[in-house]
């Protein structure tokens, strides 16, 4: 099947998948690589009315698009999904790993939902493991693989967020393993690392939010488009001598 896609652009003629594309970071990547020429597909769990409504802005801008129903924390559907990407687009050429969730609690917290943790390391870690797994059996020479961590990873700075920052953490030398494994083949593996961002899951409003604020140099949230800008140039050409590469974008905050 012909991929269809803008004329020009860094990434035209590539075809793209976002996980967890159906808001927030994700959905700002998916419009950032189909503004460079990219047909792009995202997962949601959720919201298919949300994803929905992320493929019709991007065909309206004349961008192949389409959404998949897959949960990260299950294996197989991460696989199939994949599949189904490569499949129904005839190749693919970017992975981004966005989907994520976030349960936050101290660790001496006897009260703690200890499903909710385990169902945070399936999607956080076990979801990108499945999706770098699978990916690797597609992408050609060329490809690019962008997990969205966390610069909780490396500093937690805040109490309450070990068993997220565990996962971030996770992922981080999970992806510097795989830049090693698939270099050979010319895909590389890197990581962003967002700190305060404006998204549903991280409101910029509450104790919480005043508290990111004041830890940051430049005293407030990011964008999803400032993200989404740093994924975009890993996906691009430009970065094809980037690999195991972790960037920051945090306004400052780990410097």
């Amino acid at each position: 099947m012909t991929t269809d896609v803008r004329a020009g652009g860094a990434l035209a003629g590539k075809v793209a998948l976002v996980t967890g594309g159906s808001r927030g970071i994700g959905a700002a990547a998916a419009r950032a690589l189909a503004a460079e020429g990219a047909a792009v597909a995202i997962s949601y769990t959720a919201s298919r009315e949300r994803a929905d409504a992320v493929v019709a802005q991007l065909e309206k801008a004349d961008v192949r698009a389409a959404a998949y129903r897959a949960d990260q924390a299950e294996r197989r559907q991460v696989a199939d999904l994949v599949a189904a990407v490569a499949s129904d687009f005839g190749r693919l050429d970017i992975l981004v790993n966005n989907a994520g969730v976030s349960v936050n609690g101290p660790v001496d917290d006897t009260e703690g939902d200890l499903a909710a943790f385990d169902r945070q390391l399936a999607v956080n870690v076990g979801g990108v493991a499945s999706a770098i797994r699978a990916a690797a059996g597609v992408l050609e020479e060329g490809g690019r693989i962008i997990t969205v961590g966390s610069t909780l990873a490396a500093r937690a700075g805040f109490p309450g967020v070990a068993d997220y920052a565990a996962t971030k953490a996770a992922i981080v030398g999970y992806s510097k393993g795989a830049a090693r494994d698939l270099a050979s083949r010319g895909i590389t593996v890197n990581v962003v690392q967002p700190g305060c961002v404006a998204t549903d899951m991280n409101p910029p409003e509450g104790d919480f939010a005043d508290a990111q604020r004041a830890a940051n140099p430049m005293g407030r949230f990011g964008r999803p488009e400032e993200i989404a800008a740093g994924i975009v140039f890993l996906a691009s050409p430009g970065a094809s001598f980037v690999n195991g590469a972790v960037l920051d974008i945090d306004g400052g905050y780990m410097a």
